[in-house]
């Protein structure tokens, strides 16, 4: 549902979302408030939502005495002028109806308007005042009307189970309650489940609970979750959103990379660990935030936007009693293996100050997207499981910082020799000596420093073409189309991520406030030497 004020209108940021709604193809009705306030408009907000949002609007009601404390809100019948053309543009049933007739009528209308608000390409819009509940009913028949019910793939109970964790919340006691949406299968109280979840360096981690605690939503007293169906999950520790029970990787959350990396740290020393355990617990409710531990008390973050700190403090202050100080944001960048390097170490150290281990990795580029992958080629059994464990996870960590000082993604370590003494080695020896090992085989691999890009749109008032084309230029935009030119400028392309918030910043004062950016992630490329 998309909230506009019947007195500021359509506002840029209100385009912005509604691009968005509509690259995503979500279904959104859009909803008019504050009828009764003084400068409230009914048909000069039409023309403006037409003109600056959408063409593809259909008002389902109107309002009289708008902007008077005695507004009140009308229904407008589907055969209102206006209505048939604005669906005969996206429907070529109603189009051939207009022009051949017989003219629709409000039944011919109802399904072409159902379908077509359900695949996101038409918008039915409610006047309304929510102060006083004034078409708020209403909105809730048009939701059931023109928003599809989600379905389940199949409803059969012999399928194992699939489904992804969508919420995690604090309970009273503090214990993790998950919530899950299954697609197929079924699940039993008290039922043991294993969730699967993507690492952000590519790995697939395994999160055992014991016996469940499962109440399904909207069904007291049900003994089994089944497909199609919500449960409230309790008894599985550690579980995060975006975990998934099964093979979903289709349903699996799809977020960019965050570009953006801050320290906060608590502004009370004392509460340095309680707020490392708050940012944790956060993150694990919310996929968009990542946290880990860092230096001297600190926690790093990783951040979409300069917005997500403000909320981040807010909820610290509020919720959890801590205040918090951020570093200012830097562009994250990566690192990426330019070739293939190999270093080892050998046991054993006659003087006993050095490690009581043998290790040798093998450093390759992997393919874009991969993360990292760890590998052996070292007999199965060659060393104890804790020591090969040792090894992997110190490889992972070890990546977060590159020889240029970002972390390293895209790439294949290969343990390729290993050796231990059975009366003096410890999981200890090979946690300290990998690093030393990894970081000599990256530099003979040597690393490419790559940074973000954003692909962007930004609508331009005529005579602000020149002006903002020049400081795009200046940031080392690549241009893509530039189309308009009757009423206004459309200009696509694609610059650097650390520039997107000057441009943002400054786009106002060169278009008179009536410019409209959007902009996303689109990958990374190689950074240029002079910055390195």
């Amino acid at each position: 549902m998309l909230l506009l004020s019947a007195v500021e209108g359509v506002q840029a940021r209100t385009r912005v979302l509604l691009k968005t709604l509509r690259r995503l193809g979500l279904p959104t009705l859009v909803f008019v408030n504050k009828i009764d306030r003084a400068g409230a408009r009914e048909e000069g907000l039409l023309d403006d939502v037409r003109r600056l949002l959408t063409p593809y609007v259909v008002p389902l009601t109107g309002v009289e005495d708008i902007g008077t404390p005695h507004a009140r809100v009308v229904p407008r019948p589907l055969t209102a002028p206006g209505v048939a053309t604005t669906l005969a543009e996206v429907d070529t049933g109603i189009l051939a109806a207009l022009v051949d007739g017989p003219a629709p009528t409000e039944d011919d209308l109802r399904a072409p308007l159902a379908a077509h608000t359900a695949g996101g390409s038409t918008h039915p819009l409610f006047f309304g005042c929510v102060l006083d509940g004034q078409c708020v009913a209403e909105l809730v028949e048009g939701i059931v009307r023109f928003v599809p019910a989600p379905t389940p793939e199949r409803r059969g109970t012999t399928e194992a189970p699939r489904g992804t964790v969508f919420a995690v919340r604090p309970g009273p006691g503090g214990e993790r309650r998950a919530y899950v949406r299954l697609y197929e299968g079924e699940v039993m109280k008290r039922q043991r489940l294993t969730f699967l979840r993507g690492e952000a360096d590519g790995r697939t981690t395994e999160v055992a609970g014991r016996a469940l605690e499962l109440t399904v939503v909207g069904q007291p007293g049900a003994s089994s979750l089944t497909a199609g169906n919500i449960a409230e999950l309790r008894g599985v520790p550690g579980i995060r959103v975006g975990d998934r029970l099964g093979e979903v990787t289709d349903r699996a959350p799809q977020f960019a990379a965050p570009t953006l990396e801050t320290l906060v740290r608590a502004r009370h020393p004392a509460k340095a660990a309680p707020l490392r355990s708050a940012l944790l617990s956060l993150a694990d409710q919310d996929p968009l935030l990542h946290a880990r531990p860092a230096g001297s008390g600190a926690t790093a973050l990783l951040l979409y936007g300069e917005v997500q700190k403000e909320v981040i403090a807010a909820t610290l202050a509020e919720d959890y009693g801590i205040e918090a100080d951020f570093e200012p944001s830097r562009v994250r960048f990566l690192e990426r293996p330019a070739g293939t390097g190999e270093a080892y170490e050998e046991m054993p150290w006659l003087d006993q100050t050095h490690h009581m281990a043998t290790i040798g990795l093998r450093v390759e580029p992997g393919a874009r997207g991969s993360g990292t992958v760890f590998a052996y080629e070292t007999e199965l059994g060659a060393l104890p499981r804790a020591f090969h464990q040792a090894i992997e996870d110190t490889v992972h960590a070890t990546l977060r910082s590159g020889p240029h000082g970002w972390a390293v993604t895209d790439c294949r370590v290969t343990l390729v020799r290993s050796g231990f003494s059975s009366q003096h080695s410890t999981a200890a020896d090979f946690r300290a000596l990998t690093p030393y090992v990894l970081l000599l085989a990256l530099e003979r691999a040597g690393t490419r420093v790559y940074e973000p890009y954003h692909a962007f749109e930004v609508e331009l008032p005529l005579d602000a073409l020149a002006p903002v084309t020049a400081r795009l230029a200046a940031y080392g935009t690549e241009f893509g189309e530039t189309t308009g030119g009757r009423t206004a400028w459309l200009v696509t392309g694609e610059l650097p991520a650390r520039h997107v918030r000057d441009m943002e910043l400054c786009l106002p004062g060169l278009t008179r406030g009536e410019g409209v950016w959007w902009s996303r992630p689109s990958g990374d490329r190689p950074l240029r030497a002079e910055r390195y």
